[in-house]
């Protein structure tokens, strides 16, 4: 499965912004679908996940401010992120379970700055 992600850039704090993540390939029916986010100098981190069937789990950091969604038909995880600080600047990584597969997208770099 390969998978693609986009949306990432500058915003300001307060501001919102929406990362896409595209998977294509040999998607498995039931799978797990999630963004990720890696700081300088910090391990990289579970932000949100989402099932096949729209069960989410949230990293306590972001609950309240991000969501994560999903259109099975075009195959695509979305992040809605609002209330964003600086400390939520990382690239950020979709990530695929499903099939006994695992695949990483690419990364997209959010920068939270005034």
């Amino acid at each position: 499965v390969q998978l693609q992600a986009s949306g990432g850039g500058l915003v300001q704090p307060g501001g919102s912004l929406r990362l896409s993540c595209a998977a294509s390939g040999n998607i498995f029916r039931l799978n797990i679908m999630g963004w990720y986010r890696q700081a300088p100098e910090k391990q990289r981190e579970m932000v949100a996940t989402i099932t096949s069937s729209d069960i989410t789990t949230y990293a306590l950091s972001v609950k309240g401010r991000f969501t994560i969604s999903r259109d099975n038909a075009k195959n695509t995880v979305y992040l809605q992120m609002s209330s964003l600080t600086p400390d939520d600047t990382a690239v950020y990584y979709c990530k695929y379970d499903g099939g006994r597969m695992t695949s990483w997208g690419q990364g997209t770099l959010v920068t939270v700055s005034s």
